[in-house]
């Protein structure tokens, strides 16, 4: 691989905590838990692919492989056997995705709003189909009838008003559109199989910890109730939050549940 990782080590705790980052953020949106995280685990985040500081220099996507190679590489540093996993937002479909191949290795599971819980339609026909990923370039660079149809699906009460603003302050500039079309196109193949990886959490009795916001209308509590079915062993926590999470306080509730 001819690709530079970044990440970030902090903490000095016995276990090891690997933390995976929202989209358009960075390792370092996990340091605020350090101050309450760090005397139980070293944690250990990574810059994913066109975020932070890493460079992606690979002729094709980003596969599920990568992600373990990274994940075996970070034990191997660390010298461990078995880790935690945090995914926080996109990170949370990457965290389901590493469920899927390394299950066998986790102790805890922590996810916060995390993306991966449900198939949006939208997403997966953009990302899925090439029909869909060309009209998401051509939608990059001549966004006009995007915004005609999200005015209209607002108007009509289809959209409601935070998905509509998160819409808009992600696509309002030529640079941002760039940026979602090249990580959800980069990222395609992180799709995590639900059922799989459910019976995974079951079989290796992982418990896991499902954090939300209580008024996050991107990512809502409702569908932590869905995944959540008693197969394997989990808590939930609805927080007065919105979608951001990440807080020294979200370190002192995760050392509690765990």
């Amino acid at each position: 691989m001819k690709s530079r990782f970044h990440g970030t080590c902090e903490g000095a705790g016995s276990e090891l905590l690997i933390c995976l980052h929202g989209f358009g953020e960075s390792a370092a949106h996990f340091r605020p838990l350090t101050a309450t995280l760090g005397d139980t685990f070293t944690m250990v985040a990574l810059d994913m692919p066109l975020h932070g500081s890493t460079e992606w220099a690979e002729d094709r996507v980003f596969e599920k492989e990568d992600l373990v190679a990274l994940v075996q590489m970070i034990l191997q540093q660390q010298g461990k056997e078995r880790f935690s996993l945090l995914g926080y937002s996109m990170g949370g479909r990457l965290s389901l995705c590493l469920v899927e191949k390394l299950a066998d290795r986790i102790d805890h599971l922590i996810l916060a709003a995390a993306d991966g819980l449900r198939n949006n339609p939208w997403h997966m026909f953009v990302t899925q189909t090439s029909v869909g990923n060309k009209l998401f370039k051509y939608n990059t660079y001549h966004p006009q009838l995007f915004f005609t149809l999200l005015h209209t699906w607002r108007k009509l009460g289809l959209l409601n008003q935070s998905i509509y603003k998160f819409a808009l302050h992600r696509m309002n500039e030529v640079e941002k559109r760039e940026l979602v079309y090249n990580v959800w196109t980069n990222l395609r193949h992180m799709m995590p199989d639900k059922k799989r990886c459910k019976q995974l959490l079951s079989r290796y009795n992982v418990l896991t910890l499902l954090i939300f916001g209580k008024y996050d209308r991107v990512i809502p509590p409702v569908l932590g109730t869905r995944f959540a079915d008693d197969s394997f062993p989990s808590k939930i926590l609805v927080l007065e939050k919105g979608h951001q999470l990440i807080s020294e306080q979200l370190g002192l509730i995760i050392k509690e549940n765990l």
